[in-house]
């Protein structure tokens, strides 16, 4: 069998609850959701400014592996663990006072497709929100709905997301711009690659570098 993927939606899942963004403040976000203080803290965003975006990347990203385990027919579950190798965490930098945090990933959310809302901001979402604006967005767990081969073979197990980054402007009513930079994930990725074959997804091609043996077929460079 060559790598199986579960793939889960994650980060554009809407809750019901308020997220709490940075405030308005130059700088990038701590892991406490507040921001880097400069000596521009004391200005305030404007309001009602619009979005650009710009350079908008997607890409997979590998966020643990397991060691390599032969597994015979019908043997069950891989149980060898995970180990971390990327933490994804949501980022908004800023160089000027800009909306809060949560308000630019709501913008970013609805110009890549995770966010559905013909609310203008957040702030005017009638109370709803998304996890994907949520700047204390945990990464997903590594050992949770593991993929079970069906078949004999030498197996690793992996995880990713999908992540997403992007620049943006913020132009305020009266010509002032802040410019910045943003970054989240929005998928889930569960994965399965058997060394004794080519993997058919990036994700499965990295983490055969990581765990199959060095002389393993589905290693790349064989």
């Amino acid at each position: 069998m060559r790598d199986t993927v579960r793939r889960a939606c994650a980060a554009g899942l809407v809750i019901g609850v308020l997220v709490t963004g940075l405030t308005a403040c130059t700088g990038e976000t701590e892991s406490d959701g507040t921001a880097r203080e400069t000596d521009r803290a004391g200005a305030k965003a404007c309001a009602k400014g619009t979005f650009t975006w710009s350079h908008v990347t997607t890409r997979d990203r590998l966020t643990g592996v397991s060691e390599s385990e032969r597994l015979g027919p019908g043997d069950g579950a891989l149980q060898n663990p995970m180990r971390r190798v990327y933490t994804p965490r949501p980022s908004v930098r800023a160089d000027g006072p800009a909306p809060s945090a949560a308000e630019i990933l709501f913008s970013f959310g609805k110009k890549t497709g995770e966010i559905d809302s013909d609310a203008p901001t957040l702030a005017e979402a009638g109370g709803d929100t998304w996890a994907f604006t949520d700047v204390r967005l945990p990464a997903p767990e590594l050992d949770k709905d593991r993929v079970v081969p069906h078949a004999a073979g030498e197996f690793v197990q992996y995880a990713g997301v999908k992540e997403v980054s992007a620049d943006f402007r913020y132009t305020c009513p009266d010509g002032r711009t802040v410019s910045g930079h943003a970054r989240n994930w929005t998928v889930d990725i569960g994965g399965l690659m058997d060394c004794e074959e080519k993997a058919d997804s990036p994700l499965g091609r990295e983490a055969a570098r990581h765990s199959c043996e060095p002389a393993a077929p589905g290693r790349p460079g064989h």
